[in-house]
């Protein structure tokens, strides 16, 4: 027997529809994914930390939720150990999923999470009001239990989502530092099928006391204003010559510490399908993203430039040091449930790290 719960936006928006998941209430910021596959992923990612999550896509659940499988310790298909969204908003959730590796279902999935879902939405419908109007603050009700709205971003949601303590991964030639601001884990696949020394720290550890090759910096959720710590260490890291390669929020946190600005995106990228072309040339390349910040390339020294430009909005995707080995993408080049035209980027952040160690 289906239970009525409802998704209630800022603007007064009241839509009603049938719960799936946990038959709870949770607060947010109400964000759409044009993605079509990749729902495990998504719902993993911690950059999603504190939304409510509008899958375009007309069906969603068809194929379950595959098993747990380790590499290296780390989860081979999953981006964290947990699911991070507030809620879940769908058109039609299929009851009955199929898939060769599926081990349950979506809703039973989002229930050991305590994550409401609701479907029956016309997610086409909310998609345009939420790109009219930009992304809101929503919430998901159930059974009467009513709850204000809240507005993540007011929050720290990379120290809410950043492991503690520090972790060692692999014993490769390159010993890199991949700074955690809820970093996705494919990141860590990718490092690690290259041969490196991963050491894995909290978003406020002070890095600059380790011995390394090279710099990494993750993505992570919420506003990058929030994270103090992470650009201050940042800004010492730049006054020296090792490599430094950021992804999403690390983009971000190395255009604040560089000295320039970030703003708020109207209702962020959030896909598996935006075109980016890589300044300078005419190559475009379709990446993953999922974002609601980006660096304003205006405000950056004169001694930084825009890597990579968003071909639907004109942002920044990407900046570059014009003479040092610091670069940062606001794509996601690992992108797990694809594209991955990009992951070549890891490549060359090594290759400057091994330029690096040679004195080149």
């Amino acid at each position: 027997m289906s239970q009525t719960v409802k998704l209630v936006l800022e603007d007064g928006t009241e839509i009603q529809g049938e719960s799936f998941g946990a038959f709870s209430s949770a607060a947010g910021e109400v964000v759409f994914s044009t993605a079509m596959t990749g729902y495990p992923e998504n719902l993993t990612d911690p950059s999603f930390a504190g939304q409510i999550l509008v899958l375009t896509t007309p069906m969603v659940g068809n194929y379950g939720v595959p098993g747990e499988e380790l590499y290296e310790s780390i989860s081979r298909i999953f981006e964290s150990d947990k699911i991070h969204v507030a809620g879940l908003v769908v058109n039609y959730y299929s009851q009955e999923h199929s898939h060769w590796n599926a081990a349950k279902s979506l809703g039973d999935w989002l229930k050991e999470y305590n994550i409401p879902g609701i479907c029956g939405v016309d997610t086409r419908m909310l998609t345009k009001k939420l790109r009219e109007k930009g992304a809101m603050l929503g919430k998901i009700v159930a059974d009467g239990q009513d709850l204000p709205l809240h507005d993540p971003n007011l929050d720290n949601l990379v120290a809410r989502v950043s492991p503690e303590g520090v972790r060692h991964y692999g014993s490769g030639q390159h010993k890199i530092v991949l700074v955690d601001c809820g970093t996705k884990t494919n990141i860590l696949r990718c490092f690690l099928e290259r041969d490196v020394e991963l050491i894995r720290v909290p978003w406020d550890y002070d890095f600059t006391t380790l011995d390394y090759d090279g710099l990494f910096l993750s993505n992570g959720p919420g506003d990058p204003k929030m994270c103090e710590a992470t650009i201050r260490h940042l800004q010492k890291a730049l006054t020296q010559d090792k490599p430094i390669f950021g992804i999403c929020l690390g983009s971000q946190l190395m255009g604040l510490a560089a000295g320039g600005d970030t703003f708020k995106l109207k209702y962020g990228h959030r896909s598996h399908n935006q075109p980016v072309r890589r300044t300078g040339t005419q190559r475009c390349y379709i990446t993953s993203q999922n974002h609601g910040f980006a660096v304003d390339p205006d405000t950056l020294p004169a001694e930084w430039q825009m890597l990579f430009e968003n071909l639907n909005d004109g942002t920044c995707e990407g900046i570059k040091h014009k003479t040092k080995p610091f670069f940062s993408t606001q794509f996601h080049p690992e992108a797990a449930g694809g594209p991955q035209d990009t992951e070549f980027l890891f490549d060359d952040f090594l290759t400057a790290v091994a330029e690096y160690k040679a004195g080149r």
